[in-house]
């Protein structure tokens, strides 16, 4: 229970307790006009039968009492001592690494803390598919909607779509989202409004090239939202997926070099390159953006709208 929960049960406690006792005396004073004026006229009081009743009237208002000022303390404790529910969330993931996972997670506790509980989900045949086509299809896109929808069923507060390439999809799911009650937010959503607040010329690097365009189509509507444009160059890593951490990191940083230069803010369209941000950033003097610090803050930002911490 919180602060003004509690504040709010005690207020009407003490409403009651207040009735309470201004009805109790208004018995007892009539009680005792009854007794003085009762016998065929005679004005005497019976101070014996009129002591006895006040002795009974005050026995009852300290039991009445006791009860009232105890009971919400029982109630309050009782409250308390109920397990709070636990914050549910879900990860969508169509590929992972364990960098990726490690980042992600790290960063999802870091916002909404330690015991939130997380419901993980990897459906590496929608990236497959995807990558086979080169586009993002049709059969791909239902499967990732049945498996939000799977999130939703298995009870979670809210979802994160982690996988950059079905931005699009996650973002047709809106108006679903909303009517469930359950938002899916895109891990890369809030990385791109940063890096328009931060400048026009925005580099994305990615080792997918399928993951290229659906961060491009969200830069693009953020700035039209923020009233600003946004100029896009795209860099492909080239056999960088899948290579041991200090390889791509030196993959990374050579191919940012090509044009660090030219561009105000590099965005990583890909969680899994989140671990060479800091050194590109140090290296080449440049804004740097991964995605998993920004989609965990966006989920803590959709959460904290259902009324949820």
């Amino acid at each position: 229970m919180s602060i003004p929960q509690v504040n709010r049960a005690k207020k009407r406690w003490l409403d009651l307790l207040v009735i309470l006792l201004a009805n109790m005396f208004r018995v007892e004073r009539f009680l005792f006009t009854f007794q003085l004026f009762r016998y065929n006229g005679q004005h005497q009081i019976q101070t014996r039968n009129e002591g006895k009743m006040t002795k009974h009237l005050h026995l009852i208002t300290l039991i009445v009492l006791t009860l009232f000022f105890a009971l919400p303390f029982f109630t309050f404790a009782q409250e308390e001592a109920a397990p709070k529910r636990k914050t549910k969330v879900a990860l969508v993931y169509t590929v992972t690494t364990p960098e990726l996972k490690a980042d992600t997670e790290r960063e999802v506790r870091k916002q909404l803390g330690a015991d939130v509980e997380i419901l993980n989900y990897e459906i590496p045949s929608v990236f497959h598919e995807i990558a086979e086509a080169g586009y993002v299809t049709s059969k791909a896109s239902a499967k990732l909607i049945g498996v939000y929808m799977k999130a939703v069923e298995d009870g979670a507060d809210a979802i994160l779509s982690v996988c950059s390439t079905v931005g699009d999809v996650a973002h047709s799911m809106q108006d679903a989202a909303k009517f469930l009650g359950v938002p899916i937010v895109i891990i890369n959503e809030e990385m791109c409004r940063e890096a328009v607040r931060k400048g026009k010329r925005i580099a994305i690097m990615a080792t997918f090239k399928t993951s290229v365009e659906p961060t491009r189509n969200i830069i693009h509507r953020v700035a039209r939202e923020m009233g600003k444009q946004a100029e896009v160059t795209e860099v492909i890593v080239e056999g960088g997926f899948g290579l041991e951490p200090d390889k791509f990191k030196a993959l990374m940083a050579a191919k940012a070099g090509e044009i660090a230069d030219k561009v105000d803010v590099i965005v990583f369209s890909q969680g899994s390159m989140a671990y060479c941000e800091e050194h590109i950033a140090e290296m080449y003097k440049i804004p740097v953006l991964s995605n998993p610090r920004f989609g965990a803050v966006d989920l803590k930002a959709a959460l904290a709208a259902k009324g949820l911490e």
